[in-house]
């Protein structure tokens, strides 16, 4: 990114797109934009709420972020700049909603498969990273790599569930 084509943190979509700044933080702006989700999973968790009632949020939230990712990245002539994490939230969210526990080991683990498959990005994740060359090909990705992780967890946790519940 150079001076021209610098984002104006200041504006609304910027601050959507960042997860308001947090995508502008120094080193791994993904890896922070997935932790600064834990905090509201955690306690979205603790309430045990119904998840069935989040599919259609993440859903609408996904539709809006692709249009306001493919606007922000026509202006200012970028195509996935790093200072997008609200895909990484989004992942996050939708592994989320495969967790069997709400207690911080599992969220550790969720987040760690999340972060896995979100860098490695499998495909259908590396389709919609290298052909999708619009907005939603930006959030898309992480939104695939979030099933991945959920459903690698409830591999794991119906296999070894006795071993999670002692970390």
């Amino acid at each position: 990114m150079n001076e021209t084509n610098r984002p104006d943190r200041r504006r609304l979509d910027i601050l959507f797109l960042s997860f308001f700044g947090v995508g502008f933080l120094p080193k791994a702006p993904g890896t922070w934009g997935t932790l600064a989700t834990l905090p509201f999973l955690y306690i979205l968790g603790r309430f045990n709420p119904p998840y069935v009632l989040f599919i259609p949020f993440i859903v609408i939230v996904t539709l809006i972020s692709s249009f306001v990712a493919e606007s922000v990245q026509k202006k200012y002539e970028l195509h996935d700049p790093q200072f997008i994490v609200i895909d990484e939230v989004l992942g996050m969210s939708t592994a989320w909603l495969f967790i069997q526990t709400h207690n911080l080991s599992h969220l550790a683990i969720l987040f760690i498969l999340f972060r896995f498959f979100d860098i490695v990005k499998f495909w259908p994740a590396s389709y919609f990273d290298k052909e999708i060359h619009h907005g939603a090909g930006t959030i898309l990705d992480d939104i695939v790599s979030g099933v991945f992780a959920g459903l690698l967890y409830l591999v794991i946790n119906t296999f070894f569930s006795g071993f999670l519940n002692y970390i």
